[in-house]
């Protein structure tokens, strides 16, 4: 172990003293600025960036740099990383990699093409998608969709090893990037909506040895719980927290997915995640042997792991017996704020349930639990009480409960819709104006549980949904349209500006040392705001395709650059991506996101921003 000066750097808005950095190429190139060097920017998924040379004054000038044809369609999230004078990029499905020399003008160095079978495609739930690549000491890190994760040599691409980490034929597919933390690379899994018994596991980042794996649900050595140091709302989780929150073995197909993007604490030396729905989504099959509702523990979680280990120190449960298809795995920001009067360090999180909580990240407090979209209906709020038996947990609206209304009976107006009031798409945490900018659904449905019967490999989802515009049903909604862009007060638990759009913003945020925020939208348009008051539109530029890439800044020559990622598709633009026409298909994204094709079409190009 050694420790780093560069700790606090590193996280930026953290100012942490990291008592130890393992990893110190990890640590060098994050600290620098002028790279992009994780997908998240930081390890605190901060997403900012302390270049300054865009900014509110001169972001209107921004032209088009240059431009890169992946060729490659359907939905491209995540960003590439810039590592010096390189950039590495990737594309959904099948999961090219590419190697650019910035000083070449852009040459293609190398490019990873890997083999996979094509049938994994009907496997993945929400598009062919991919989140982006990870670097470490010389290696580049891809998971692939077939689950594969394979670590390439930076200098020519070539494989230094790979393992498998999972099984499509039983439903178990990759989308995520992973965490490179010390010597560890750490990896998720997909495959709810499969019965996938879902985990996170850590492999040895120079041999690929698998060194600990740590499930979502079942007995204690399997999800790695102490049950006497592992806590939950202050107080050990016990023995066989999991398993007996569970109704027979139901746990051994119960999900939990770990698809989302990891956060990492170098002085607690914690990992945080979220783990998605259980399985299946019709509730009424997953109640207890009582039939009443039971927690399923540890879906729809959020996990605080040590990285070298896998075993968790603390535990959160959001949306106990999940009945609408509400994944936890969104993003974990790491900052210090203000909570109550003092400044606290967090973990701020958006769930996909439409709730934006912030806890200590240290012990698990929870410190807010609050609405970030005043349409939110299907719970009154979560209790804060200590002293009461249900603290911590959301009051369900018996109106909107898809289990009491009962299998085979359409629930209707329930909000958010299963895509959440966000979904996978990062925000961003600026210090500069101690509030984080979420890109978000204003998205309703309709849903309606039926029986579902587990065949491995097969879809074991067991419920039918139709989206559409909170507007229509609820008369909290802002606008017609189906998103907002919203600056949000983690501290108050409160929105403090709202900029409308006429869909989901499906594009992770940017905020920079420039006062500038950018986002991009399914239309396509890469838009830039003022972080003081966002509905200050400085900058904006229709990209060759819808956007749900992840707006990203490096610097090279002297220059500030900002990109992005334009490819409609992921869970939003499915029907467009697929070229589906039933409104129920896509999970019920098809028919609320109709009207997406009049605005943009398929595609796959990096675009790439700076001033004359």
């Amino acid at each position: 172990m050694r420790r780093s000066a560069l700790a606090c750097g590193l996280l930026g808005s953290v100012a942490l003293a990291s008592p130890v950095w393992a990893n110190a190429d990890v640590a060098k190139n994050t600290s620098d600025s002028k790279n992009w060097a994780q997908q998240a920017g930081d390890y605190a998924n901060t997403r900012y960036s302390k270049l300054d040379q865009i900014n509110t004054k001169n972001v209107k000038d921004m032209k088009v740099a240059w431009s890169f044809s992946t060729g490659v369609l359907r939905g491209h999230e995540g960003s590439p990383l810039v590592i010096g004078n390189m950039m590495y990029l990737h594309t959904a499905f099948p999961n090219n990699v590419f190697a650019l020399n910035l000083d070449d003008d852009n040459k293609i160095v190398w490019k990873y093409e890997p083999k996979q079978d094509p049938t994994v495609q009907g496997v993945l739930c929400c598009d062919n998608v991919n989140r982006g690549v990870q670097y470490a000491e010389g290696k580049v890190f891809l998971h692939q969709a077939d689950t594969t994760l394979v670590a390439l040599d930076a200098k020519t691409g070539k494989e230094v090893w790979k393992v498998v980490n999972g099984d499509p034929k039983k439903g178990e597919t990759g989308t995520s990037t992973v965490l490179v933390v010390k010597d560890t690379v750490i990896v998720g899994i997909s495959g709810a909506e499969f019965g996938v018994p879902c985990h996170v596991t850590g492999y040895d980042l120079n041999t690929g040895k698998k060194k600990w794996r740590a499930y979502s649900s079942g007995p204690d050595d399997q999800i790695l719980f102490d049950p006497e140091k592992t806590m939950s709302l202050g107080k050990p989780v016990g023995k066989d927290s999991s398993i007996k929150t569970w109704n027979g073995d139901q746990w051994k197909i119960g999900g939990g997915s770990t698809w989302g993007w990891y956060s990492w604490d170098p002085e607690a030396n914690l990992f945080y995640y979220g783990s998605g729905n259980p399985s299946t989504w019709n509730p009424v099959q997953r109640a207890g042997p009582d039939g009443k509702r039971i927690d399923q523990k540890w879906t729809m979680t959020i996990f605080a792991r040590n990285p070298d280990t896998g075993v968790a120190a603390w535990a959160y449960q959001m949306t106990p017996f999940d009945e609408w298809d509400y994944d936890g795995i969104n993003e974990m920001i790491l900052a210090d704020i203000d909570v109550g009067g003092k400044k606290t360090p967090v973990v701020v999180h958006f769930d996909r349930n439409g709730l934006g909580y912030t806890l200590n990240r240290k012990t698990g407090e929870l410190l807010v639990a609050e609405k970030f979209d005043p349409a939110v209906n299907w719970t009154s709020g979560v209790e804060m009480d200590k002293s009461k038996p249900n603290y911590g947990r959301p009051t369900v609206v018996d109106k909107y409960s898809t289990f009491l209304n009962g299998q085979d009976v359409n629930s209707e107006g329930i909000c958010p819709a299963a895509l959440g009031t966000k979904d996978q798409q990062p925000a961003s945490f600026s210090p500069d104006t101690g509030l984080f900018y979420v890109p978000t659904n204003h998205v309703c449905m309709d849903y309606e549980p039926q029986a579902a019967k587990y065949v491995a490999g097969q879809a074991y989802v067991g419920a039918t949904l139709s989206m559409y515009p909170a507007k229509k049903v609820s008369d909290k909604s802002t606008h017609e349209g189906m998103g907002n862009f919203i600056a949000w007060d983690a501290g108050k638990g409160k929105i403090v500006g709202t900029v409308p759009e006429k869909f989901s913003v499906w594009s992770g945020v940017l905020t920079t040392a420039g006062g500038i925020a950018c986002y991009g939208t399914l239309e396509g348009n890469l838009k830039c705001v003022d972080q003081k008051d966002i509905t200050k539109l400085l900058f904006k530029h229709k990209n060759p395709s819808g956007i749900i890439g992840n707006v990203f800044t490096y610097e090279h020559k002297g220059k500030q650059h900002i990109g992005v990622f334009s490819g409609v598709g992921g869970w939003a633009g499915i029907g467009l991506a697929a070229g589906l026409e039933d409104p129920e298909a896509g999970l019920g994204a098809v028919g609320g996101y109709a009207g997406l094709k009049e605005y943009t079409a398929l595609g796959g190009v990096l675009t790439v921003y700076t001033l004359p």
